[in-house]
């Protein structure tokens, strides 16, 4: 019998979501280095880590505010997808950069995680967001790289060294009507 996401402890799920959020810096990382059809593979093997991030960290905050959690999950897929169907309207970091701004504001509303942690993926998200213009990009890349890695980066090891603070997760879902141990 395999545990529905719901059954699974907020610290675990903290913790898996660590995991494969290296598991996408690594692939991703790989991906980009190496040009050929491996790197191909390592780029999908990336989403398909990043969108496991995606439903868990949705699943995390969603007693925080449904809505927000929702829409942050939405837009993460969306860029997802963007890249590797090659929809180049818009850059698919953007996309991030919006994904970042929402986890960051919602681990500031919450109180699950640091609040430096919260700061760094709003700046994250802030650096993300400079692929909107392709002139700001020439000029501070790959600078703008930086805060991304910096946000994301904490958080990863955030999640894989503390997890949540489990406390303020009940509280928050006893708030809501949910009920954990």
């Amino acid at each position: 019998m395999r545990p529905r996401l719901a059954d699974i402890a907020p610290g675990l799920k903290a913790r898996i979501a660590g995991v494969f959020y290296l598991l996408t810096f690594l692939t991703g990382g790989y991906a980009l280095a190496v040009r050929s059809p491996l790197g191909t593979a390592a780029g999908l093997v990336a989403g398909v880590c990043y969108i496991v991030v995606t439903v868990l960290l949705y699943d995390l905050f969603k007693p925080v505010s449904r809505s927000l959690s929702l829409l942050a999950a939405l837009v993460s897929l969306a860029g997802i997808v963007a890249g590797p169907a090659g929809l180049t309207i818009v850059n698919p970091l953007v996309f991030f950069g919006v994904y970042c701004l929402l986890i960051g504001g919602l681990i500031l509303a919450s109180r699950l995680l640091p609040r430096f942690v919260g700061i760094l993926m709003l700046c994250a998200g802030l650096g993300w967001m400079t692929f909107l213009s392709p002139t700001l990009v020439a000029t501070l890349y790959p600078y703008n790289l930086a805060p991304g890695l910096v946000g994301e980066g904490a958080l990863t090891l955030c999640l894989l060294v503390i997890g949540v603070n489990a406390t303020t997760l009940n509280g928050q879902l006893h708030a809501t009507s949910g009920v954990y141990v």
